[in-house]
């Protein structure tokens, strides 16, 4: 489906991965049109194609490499419908806050507003209700906001696990508890990344702060939406049916793609069989789809029947990366049913899933703005 219309969106952080990352997926888009970049005080004022270290398998799309990349400031995106963060955390902060009190709509990449309260974690092949705490977080600023608000995505190795999860939550209830081991590629680390000495010929089993996000993130987006006696919205975490989350993750010599070992044990007594697991994932559609947005995958869950696949080399670019491989779904003797997901974690697990978020948006009249 698409609009019949144009959209001028904006792309912070431009120059590094996650912005290139966004060019090239924004350059071919039905209905968003890049209207202007942003990067650091060291790249504004240069032509894009002098202020980047382009990493990308495609040349710099035609369309970008004459403009000139701008300082990260409101005044210079006021134009814009849609204004897409690939900002490093340590910076996208107090700039994605500006950009929402200059009532632009800011869909952010970075971390920084995962754990706000009134901000959406938006996975959009799972949450897509969420955005129904908008006008609360719009609300709660002084004026209120007519326009400006901010919807994150959720951390590369996240998004990858709750897509299976809600589906298995859709069609059999409640998860009580669910082990998650990782194998991340390096390209999660950003650019230049891991030191070759570091990750040739090895695994690190750490990576700092990850095993914490993919526990509490988990929670906010498969969660619901309460109201309070104060009428106040909430994120309730999951807590009508506490999930129980072990996670550990580790760095692993592959580029890109995000493997992932699930084991879950579901309320349900007696669960489900690994072929009633199989069938709920095929099956399982997300409403981005069904409501038209491009970039959404009409498999939003791949179920691989061979006993060695998923493979990042060989399955993290079907659908162009934007929905999930799953596969050797069997029997758990500890819990009830394991499995493994294979996610593209700098498609689905990064800008993809931003796009896609905000095509949403501009679908359901979330988002207005400007036209080009």
């Amino acid at each position: 489906m698409t609009t019949g219309k144009q959209y001028k969106v904006g792309v912070l952080g431009a120059t590094g991965t996650v912005g290139q990352r966004f060019i090239a997926l924004l350059a071919e888009h039905p209905f968003f049109v890049i209207h202007a970049l942003g990067a650091s005080q060291r790249s504004a004022g240069k032509p894009y194609s002098k202020a980047v270290n382009w990493k990308q398998t495609q040349p710099i799309p035609h369309a970008v490499r004459e403009m000139i990349v701008q300082e990260c400031k409101p005044e210079h995106f006021q134009d814009c419908a849609v204004v897409f963060s690939g900002l490093d955390a340590d910076v996208a902060g107090d700039i994605e806050q500006s950009f929402r009190l200059a009532e632009l709509a800011v869909f952010s990449n970075a971390k920084n507003f995962r754990r706000d309260p009134h901000v959406p974690l938006i996975v959009p092949l799972v949450n897509t209700s969420h955005y129904s705490i908008i006008p609360q977080q719009r609300s709660l600023h002084q004026p209120p906001l007519k326009k400006g608000f901010i919807v994150t995505n959720a951390n590369c190795s996240t998004t990858g696990v709750v897509v299976p999860l809600a589906a298995l939550e859709r069609a059999f209830g409640p998860i009580e508890s669910c082990i998650i081991t990782t194998m991340q590629a390096i390209s999660g680390a950003g650019y230049p990344g891991v030191p070759s000495l570091d990750i040739v010929d090895n695994i690190v089993p750490y990576i700092s702060g990850e095993e914490e996000k993919i526990e509490w993130e988990t929670l906010k987006i498969l969660g619901g939406i309460t109201q309070g006696d104060d009428g106040l919205k909430a994120f309730d975490m999951h807590t009508k049916q506490p999930l129980r989350i072990s996670a550990s993750c580790n760095r692993v010599p592959v580029i890109e793609g995000h493997t992932e070992c699930v084991s879950v044990r579901f309320a349900r007594r007696p669960p489900p069989s690994p072929q009633q697991v199989r069938e709920a994932l095929q099956a399982y559609t997300s409403e981005a789809y069904t409501i038209g947005c491009p970039s959404a995958p009409r498999h939003t869950v791949f179920v691989h029947e061979e006993p060695d696949r998923p493979q990042p080399r060989l399955d993290r670019d079907y659908q162009a990366g934007a929905g999930v491989c799953v596969g050797r779904v069997r029997q758990c003797r500890v819990l009830d049913i394991k499995f493994v997901v294979l996610a593209n974690n700098v498609a689905i697990g990064a800008a993809t899933s931003s796009i896609i978020n905000a095509e949403y948006a501009v679908l359901k009249g979330i988002v207005g703005g400007q036209q080009a």
